[in-house]
C-alpha cells in the first residue's frame, strides 16, 4: 500500500511541476520527488536482484532526455516535463539501491 502511495505522489508531484511552470513550485516540489524516490528504492527494489530495474531506469533517462515527445503538438512539452520529473525520482530511487546494497554487503547479507 506504501508503494502505491509513492508512485501515485510522485506522478502527482510531477504533473504538478510540469503543468505549472513557476520556478518557485519547481524548487520547492523537486526535493519531494527526491525523497519519494528514495523511498520507492528501499521499499519496492529488491537491492540484491535490481537489474531489471536499473536497466529500466537507464532508459527512462535516456527518453526524458531525448525530448522526443517535443515533437508532439501541444501536449509534447508538458509530457516530457512530466517524464523529467519522474527520472528525476527514479534517479534517487538508484542511490537509496546502492546505499542498501552496500548495507547488505558489510553486514554480510547474500541474496537469496
Amino acid at each position: 500500500m506504501a508503494v502505491r502511495a509513492i508512485v501515485g505522489l510522485t506522478f502527482l508531484v510531477a504533473i504538478l511541476i510540469a503543468v505549472v511552470p513557476l520556478p518557485d513550485v519547481r524548487s520547492s516540489l523537486s526535493p519531494l520527488l527526491v525523497v519519494l524516490g528514495l523511498l520507492y528504492g528501499a521499499l519496492a527494489v529488491d537491492a540484491e536482484d535490481a537489474t531489471n530495474y536499473l536497466v529500466f531506469v537507464v532508459a527512462a533517462g535516456a527518453a526524458a532526455n531525448s525530448d522526443v515527445l517535443a515533437f508532439l503538438p501541444a501536449v509534447g512539452t508538458t509530457l516530457n516535463a512530466i517524464i523529467e520529473g519522474v527520472t528525476t525520482s527514479l534517479y534517487a530511487s538508484v542511490a537509496s539501491i546502492l546505499v542498501v546494497r552496500a548495507t547488505h554487503r558489510i553486514r554480510g547479507v547474500t541474496g537469496t
